[in-house]
């Protein structure tokens, strides 16, 4: 047999010799073990080549529906031509020897596993430090931080692992079986209400593992209604991130609590509020500093890098509510070097998505629309009209637009047109164009674009 590694040796990866014989041995004494650590153990996990090879024939037996014990697994080696490389019969014979039952199997492929994940984890060090070591100047540290932070959270995104579960534990099952229940693994259980009922009512709100894509062109009013909805969020108790790639954390600020206060942003950006305006301001300030919001208003983000981030602050504060401002202003790990935009945007939308499982939170998308919107008689979006869209559409659990005939139409045209319509002068449809839960609708709200606001239309009587 070879000689264990030395864990007090600097140069020797962290592994465990006598875990890695006993998972073998186990196996050729009880075949059927396989199906206790074959989900969350592969071959590449071993730090022995022998070992991975042997592993790696039970594995193929295992997925051909053959017998595992100590002569079909021999066979398999002798058909590869690998027996003698992994030891010979004597080898597989002092793994069972060693090994006197597969009772604990499962202990052993976690220790296992452990120490792979260590060696990946040295093995990311290295890479970090030589990130570092090839910094040429300070204009580059942001992109070495953004690749260090990828390493790392695909290593712990690798870590994680899932299997079948009891139907029992499905959370809309203990939910309505616990009522009382006010919290399920650290995070609130109820949807996220929008603010707005007619909308809340179609949707039931932003439900949470959902990724939800609010698009329009330019203007529209796309982060002012992502910035709607986490206002009322927040004031509900609710803890709020917002990825901000577009505006700054003091723009996002501003835009909040004129939408609070109703002050008009331009006065606000060019300080000439009066004395009264100001006092609003001041309470305006004083509530979003009481409320759990959170803004990261870095320029240029990664798909992973805002995954880690995300992660990172529901560990530490708590998150209940994502947004992201907006997408095609995010870049995927690859950085457009190995795919094209459309595989990248592709990328960010599954990684959006995969955040609003894995932290169970609803993920607000703001989306760009292409001109083929604008090149139509209507003006009316649809769902071939996101920008970039690659996987979007198919990843998205529900796809709002913002659409906006006064942002299309002048009064002038309108009136030539619709001579007997009045001018919907402030008004925005938003048009649920996919709902995987529940219906589409068009939900009419009007819009103070000076506050930064949108409201119901006071003739729906719904405020």
């Amino acid at each position: 047999m070879q000689e264990r590694a030395s864990f007090q040796s600097d140069s020797t990866p962290p592994a465990n010799l006598e875990a890695e014989i006993s998972i073998i041995g186990s196996l050729l004494i009880d075949g059927d073990a396989i199906l206790r650590v074959v989900n969350d153990l592969v071959p590449e996990h071993f730090y022995w080549e022998n070992h991975r090879e042997i592993y790696g024939a039970c594995v193929e037996l295992f997925a051909e529906s053959a017998g595992i014990d100590q002569e079909t697994v021999r066979s398999r080696l002798v058909a590869k031509g690998i027996l003698e490389d992994v030891g010979g019969d004597a080898y597989l014979s002092a793994a069972v020897a060693q090994t006197p039952h597969a009772v604990h199997i499962v202990d052993y492929a976690k220790i296992v596993r452990s120490a792979f994940m260590l060696r990946q984890l040295g093995d990311a060090g290295i890479k970090i430090t030589q990130i570092g070591d090839d910094i040429g100047n300070s204009r580059d540290i942001d992109r070495a931080l953004k690749e260090a932070e990828e390493i790392v959270f695909r290593l712990g995104r690798d870590h994680d692992s899932t299997d079948f579960k009891p139907i029992k534990e499905a959370r809309s099952i203990t939910e309505f079986l616990d009522p009382d229940a006010v919290e399920v693994d650290g995070s609130a259980i109820e949807p996220v209400q929008t603010g707005f009922p007619a909308l809340d009512a179609v949707l039931g709100g932003l439900h949470r593992s959902d990724m939800i894509v609010l698009a329009a062109r330019p203007g529209f009013g796309k982060s002012t209604l992502a910035l709607n909805f986490a206002l009322h969020a927040a004031k509900s108790g609710l803890k709020v991130g917002i990825c901000s790639l577009e505006m700054g954390i003091d723009q996002v600020a501003d835009r909040l609590a004129a939408c609070h206060a109703e002050l008009n942003i331009q006065r606000i950006r060019n300080k000439s509020l009066d004395r009264f305006e100001k006092d609003r301001l001041s309470d305006a300030y004083g509530l979003l500093s009481d409320k759990n919001i959170f803004v990261d208003d870095t320029a240029l983000q990664t798909a992973t890098g805002i995954a880690a981030k995300a992660k990172r602050l529901q560990m530490q504060s708590g998150l209940d509510f994502l947004i992201v401002d907006y997408m095609q202003l995010m870049s995927g790990s690859s950085n457009g070097r190995e795919a094209n935009r459309v595989q990248e945007v592709s990328e960010i939308s599954r990684y959006l998505k995969a955040i609003a499982r894995d932290l169970n939170i609803p993920v607000l998308a703001v989306s760009q629309l292409n001109r083929a919107v604008e090149q139509r008689t209507s003006h009316e979006p649809r769902l071939a009209d996101l920008r970039e869209s690659g996987s979007i559409e198919q990843d998205a659990d529900v796809v709002m637009f913002i659409h906006r005939i006064d942002k299309n139409i002048s009064e002038e045209e309108w009136n030539r047109r619709n001579p007997t319509q009045e001018y919907p002068r402030g008004l925005a449809d938003i048009k649920i164009e996919k709902h995987r839960h529940g219906p589409t609708a068009s939900i009419t709200l009007a819009v103070r674009d000076e506050f930064g606001k949108f409201l119901t239309p006071p003739d729906l009587g719904l405020n």
